[in-house]
């Protein structure tokens, strides 16, 4: 049952859709669409939305950036979002003067700074509209007034700097058929001392369970496989909610182990974890569900406890490798993978020394590796202390070699071994092999048919190379 707002929005679509349907007879044909994403599975997330109201509104969906309608859906965590950002708008002006039925749209966590906005205001007047991440479930409506004649030539500005309601029951169209991400929860709390999340997507608002448990059913229904949980850190879903509603919600435990239990869900993933709260019992979870996929994404993020303290992120060390080891002990055959940033303010190479013993210890799957990058408006942009580009340079290297050791080895460890794949489609470079992934996040390229693709198939991995196999199906 829909909402106020869902209601209200779909209104809106069928309004859009007179106006689209006007435009495919001017133009003689079905005029096009295209979403491009820029960012984390969040921002992808909200991407398959985007492009679902377009198609309900009578777009053909497209990967042309050359389509009538344009959404670029912005980063701002990213190194480099702004400069990749900007330069594309500096290409796609020049086309859209020519084909002036044409809009474009910039949307996402870079609008929600005021110094972005203000940027294309001023320097991108051919942008038709603009909105951010707390109201993206208000654009049908934003595109029926962008496609409005009377708002011809006119930039929409529409920027909210919260978010009191959510509408999740509006369409989507999902990138693959066989999987697709399930947000439980929307914004960040933890105020980490580099990260612009909390400032772009808000403070930390929980979805009711069963709300997430109809959109799981009916995605198995759909014949969806594989669903991943998304959340900035899933660990505190349900927690903070009002208390007159708190005896509606579950921890994120139990919404795991409901989800797991979904009749024709075949795997479930979930990101991110934050090391300061993963409990026992969301440990436990995993270990009793074989659907629940060997992969836990537990970012580090640094290993010295003066810089840790310095980013606010709320453990130490200790404390990292405390709940590392009892994941080992508990699910043996879990994958760790995480995310390091290093040339953070004050950083020392001995800092860097600390880190790298931190991934000796635990031995990676994979570490996502990030030069520090200063974001205007966090805590740490004003620290008198910010590290050299050559230095930060230096002490990344050396974290990356190790990195780059380890995850070979931990592959390497694997070859022989017969696993599950989910077949998620053909190889790019070699047409007779298809790319599957494991359940430990890693990829595996074995000969099969094109109509494999959405299956689960077992696979041997005959052979190693670096961060995927070659193998066979069994």
């Amino acid at each position: 049952m829909r909402n106020l707002e869902e209601q209200r929005e779909y209104e809106a679509i069928q309004r859009a859709e007179e106006k689209v349907r006007a435009l495919s007879v001017s133009l003689g044909r079905k005029p096009t669409a295209c979403v491009v994403t820029f960012g984390c599975q969040m921002n992808a997330r909200d991407s398959e939305k985007l492009a679902g109201i377009l198609e309900e509104a009578g777009y053909e969906i497209t990967d042309s950036e050359e389509a009538d309608f344009l959404i670029y859906n912005t980063c701002t965590v990213r190194e480099n979002a702004d400069k990749r950002l900007f330069g594309r708008l500096g290409a796609v002006g020049s086309a859209k003067k020519k084909s002036p039925w044409r809009k474009l749209a910039v949307c996402g966590c870079m609008m929600q700074e005021e110094i972005h906005t203000e940027k294309i205001r001023k320097s991108y007047p051919f942008v038709d509209l603009i909105f951010g991440t707390h109201n993206l479930y208000t654009f049908p409506s934003l595109l029926d007034a962008v496609l409005s004649p009377e708002n011809e030539g006119t930039l929409l500005i529409d920027v909210w700097d919260k978010a009191d309601a959510m509408a999740e029951r509006l369409p989507s169209r999902r990138k693959y058929a066989f999987k697709s991400g399930v947000n439980i929860m929307f914004g960040c709390d933890n105020f980490c001392s580099y990260c612009i999340v909390p400032y772009v997507r808000g403070r930390e608002r929980s979805r009711r369970p069963e709300e997430i448990l109809e959109e799981v059913k009916r995605l198995a229904d759909d014949g969806v496989k594989e669903v991943m949980l998304l959340g900035q850190n899933v660990n505190s879903y349900g927690i903070k909610v009002p208390e007159e509603e708190r005896s509606c919600f579950v921890d994120f435990p139990t919404l795991l182990a409901r989800v797991a239990e979904t009749p024709g869900i075949g795997r479930v993933r979930f990101m991110t974890s934050h090391p300061r709260d993963l409990s026992d019992e969301l440990i436990e979870v995993i270990r009793e569900h074989g659907n629940i996929a060997r992969h836990i994404h537990l970012p580090l993020q640094s290993g010295s406890d003066r810089i840790l303290k310095r980013m606010n992120r709320g453990y130490d060390r200790e404390r990292y490798l405390f709940v590392t080891e009892k994941i080992r002990e508990r699910i043996p055959d879990a994958a760790l993978t995480t995310d390091i940033i290093i040339g953070f303010p004050g950083e020392e190479p001995s800092d860097v020394d600390q880190t790298i013993d931190v991934v000796e210890r635990v031995r990676f799957q994979n570490a996502f590796t990030f030069l520090y990058s200063r974001r205007t408006g966090t805590p740490a942009a004003g620290f008198p202390d910010q590290v050299a580009h050559d230095t930060a340079q230096q002490g990344f290297d050396r974290l990356l070699s190790v990195v780059q050791r380890i995850a070979g080895e931990e592959t390497a460890a694997h070859v022989g071994e017969v696993q599950e794949a989910l077949a998620e489609g053909v190889n790019e470079d070699h047409p007779g092999l298809l790319t599957g992934r494991l359940s430990n996040n890693l990829l595996v390229h074995f000969p099969g048919e094109a109509a494999e693709v959405g299956q689960f198939v077992r696979v041997s991995l005959d052979e190693a190379h670096g961060f995927y196999y070659i193998g066979k199906r069994v």
